[in-house]
């Protein structure tokens, strides 16, 4: 079986405020193969998310012009719970009208300043005009729409806290975040709100050239045919499911957590390319109906692995 991917990039996304290198901010991990196919791997670390864009942009254009195809992962939920679009009573296809209203209400600046808890807030403002769903927020920047502590028991009830990937996540002992929590340890929230964003930017630069999984190519297995026209794939991932390993460079420098992480995935991804169960990571569980199908396609969006 053909390979899908020449390259695969992975980057670990940050919503932090401020410049910073180092442990637990903005690293891209690229694996790729040398001219005898041998797979080796290199890693970035940026200091601000404008670097990070910048920089995928221009990995993708080198790819491209070699006519190379590229698998791109995230690591921010791409869609949100079922339901939330008509929520914010937004028209259109859900996961097209989130990433409009997102792109048209954050404020995410060069010095990585970004107004992500006032954006959430105005959504919890105009979901529930109560301080939830989303929550979690420092001192500093709570207010009536947004606490810093979860809601209580039952608030929000009908909004659900897990998309269906988080809930088949942890059914394979994996721990996902809700999208709900802003603030704290492991929260996706603010990822995801400045993430968002920045897709939209990427795939409209990219044109024609990229898709989407799975809201550009449908919930399916993807062939060799399906990727042959493109140059590149983007996906939603999760690193943590990858066992990473911290290297030690030749100079005796260990590799910092974050990066491992995005180097161990972006490997582990064309390990599973060269053995062909990329192909099927791409296609629904089994089980999976009509309903579960349209919602992932529409406006939730699956975890690549998963």
């Amino acid at each position: 079986m053909a390979r899908l991917f020449d390259a695969y990039i992975i980057a670990n996304w940050t919503a932090a405020e401020g410049k910073k290198l180092g442990e637990h901010t903005l690293w891209v991990g690229v694996a790729k193969r040398d001219v005898r196919f041998r797979l080796y791997a290199e890693t970035h670390n940026v200091a601000t998310r404008a670097e990070g864009e910048k920089l995928i942009a221009d990995l993708l254009a080198e790819h491209r012009k070699r006519g190379d195809r590229v698998l791109v992962g995230f690591d921010f939920d791409f869609g949100f719970p079922a339901g939330t679009a008509a929520r914010l009573k937004l028209d259109g296809r859900p996961w097209d009208a989130m990433g409009k209203f997102l792109a048209a209400n954050i404020v995410d600046k060069a010095d990585n300043s970004n107004n992500r808890y006032q954006v959430a807030a105005k959504m919890n403002r105009l979901m529930t005009d109560e301080p939830w769903p989303f929550w979690g927020a420092p001192a500093s920047q709570a207010q009536r729409w947004l606490t810093t502590t979860k809601p209580p028991e039952g608030a929000s009830a009908d909004i659900p806290e897990f998309r269906a990937t988080e809930l088949a996540a942890r059914k394979d002992k994996l721990p996902p975040k809700s999208v709900w929590q802003m603030h704290g340890a492991g929260a996706i929230g603010g990822l995801t709100l400045v993430g968002v964003p920045m897709l939209r930017r990427l795939l409209d630069t990219l044109g024609a050239s990229a898709a989407v999984w799975p809201f550009g190519t449908g919930w399916r297995e993807l062939t060799e045919a399906d990727i042959a026209p493109l140059s590149a794939i983007v996906v939603e991932v999760w690193p943590l499911m990858f066992e990473a390993k911290r290297g030690v460079s030749a100079e005796g420098v260990k590799e910092y957590k974050t990066q491992a992480q995005v180097r161990a995935a972006a490997e582990a991804f064309a390990r599973m390319d060269d053995s062909g169960a990329l192909q099927k990571a791409f296609a629904p569980p089994a089980g999976a109906d009509d309903a579960l199908i349209a919602q992932v396609e529409n406006e939730e969006g699956w975890i690549l692995g998963v």
